[in-house]
């Protein structure tokens, strides 16, 4: 309350870098093959095919929130952006089966913190699909959104997206 008063409100950066949180081959968001993430319905992204099974922080924020079947978690930066890392498609039907989640919600994350760990195999086999999309689910509170279609991408080093909150 006293720094809205007096105001030394600290100035949050409206520009935010997403890097790859998973190791494999760039998709396009409307490539992905299912309609409520390529049709945009959850937000603007992108997937990513995997070659190996480590998920790390696309993002310096907070676990905002780790699904109980261990298929997706939500991040939340400081701007106030908002990404949600889901693995695999149809994933949520294996009911944690093949993951390893490393964090909780609430704690604090940088670029490049493993988060999760899955069995690229397992989810090959059972599961619709291992692309796995990188959603921007408040596309809505977003001024620009610069998507870098990289065809190779290395987690925590390829940058994906350059995005301006509103």
């Amino acid at each position: 309350m006293f720094k809205k008063l007096f105001g030394k409100e600290d100035k949050v950066d409206k520009n935010i870098e997403i890097y790859a949180p998973i190791t494999g081959e760039f998709v396009d968001i409307e490539d992905i093959p299912d309609p409520v993430f390529a049709q945009k319905m959850m937000g603007e992204g992108f997937g990513i095919k995997p070659t190996e099974g480590v998920v790390v922080s696309p993002i310096d924020g907070k676990v905002d929130n780790v699904f109980p079947t261990s298929h997706a978690l939500g991040l939340k930066a400081d701007n106030g952006l908002e990404l949600l890392v889901h693995i695999g498609l149809d994933t949520v039907q294996l009911n944690g089966e093949g993951f390893k989640v490393l964090v909780e919600s609430g704690d604090s994350v940088s670029v490049g913190d493993p988060l999760v760990e899955f069995d690229l195999d397992y989810i090959d086999q059972n599961a619709k699909s291992t692309i796995s999309p990188i959603i921007i689910t408040n596309t809505d509170q977003t001024d620009n959104i610069d998507i870098h279609k990289t065809e190779q991408l290395k987690r925590n080093e390829t940058k994906v997206i350059d995005v301006t909150m509103s």
